[in-house]
């Protein structure tokens, strides 16, 4: 049998009408589901990415805003974003330009290429293609 791969992501975020506002500007679309979880416990935003996979936001109740987040942490180390070519990366990074979200360029390595970025909480995310 093999491994199923990802449906969805869900990340916390300290303030989900700001990373709302980001991730649509980001994704270029507004999100599928914006609601209470049954019982109240978190709300979250949930976005429809192609091929299938949702990317959601959360917060939870009675949760303190805490600390950004850091890859260096125990936890998430970061996102990436599956792109076909580094042609299609350098569009990506000129969009974060157009969005005036600051990123560190193309970056190439033996096993792909990148552009990393990050979300308001600090969250880090990349484009990434793998070399061809």
């Amino acid at each position: 049998m093999a491994f199923p791969g990802l449906q969805h992501i869900a990340i916390t975020v300290t303030d989900l009408d700001r990373s709302t506002r980001w991730y649509t500007a980001l994704f270029g679309a507004a999100p599928v589901l914006d609601e209470d979880e049954e019982g109240g416990r978190f709300h979250h935003t949930v976005f429809a990415l192609d091929g299938g996979m949702l990317f959601g936001l959360h917060t939870h109740q009675g949760r303190e805003s805490g600390d950004s987040a850091h890859e260096e942490r125990t936890g998430l180390d970061h996102i990436a974003f599956a792109v076909g070519s580094t042609s299609e990366l350098q569009q990506w990074a000129s969009k974060l330009d157009e969005l005036g979200i600051p990123h560190d360029g193309v970056k190439k390595a033996h096993y792909g290429s990148g552009v990393s970025f990050r979300d308001p909480d600090n969250i880090p995310l990349e484009f990434f293609a793998f070399p061809g």
